[in-house]
């Protein structure tokens, strides 16, 4: 599935991955490959993502996610 990670004023991460872990405000979740659509707030913790190189960690703060049509795209503040 493809991954965008972005904060208001540049992309942080573009690219595919297998997995992608947040932290969603009612609690920490996994989003796999043709997951059902879904828009969540993310509160303070680590986004986690698995690509072809490895596991990587991200820390936010706050930010939102939209999970729809096998695409998760992050908006981070």
């Amino acid at each position: 599935m493809k991954l965008e990670i972005i904060s208001a004023d540049k992309i942080l991460f573009k690219g595919d991955v297998q997995r992608v872990t947040l932290p969603g405000s009612l609690g920490i979740f996994t989003v796999l490959d043709h997951h059902a659509p879904l828009i969540s707030t993310l509160t303070r913790g680590a986004v986690v993502y698995e690509t072809d190189g490895g596991e990587k960690e991200m820390e936010i703060t706050s930010g939102v996610v939209e999970v729809l049509d096998n695409r998760v795209v992050v908006c981070i503040n």
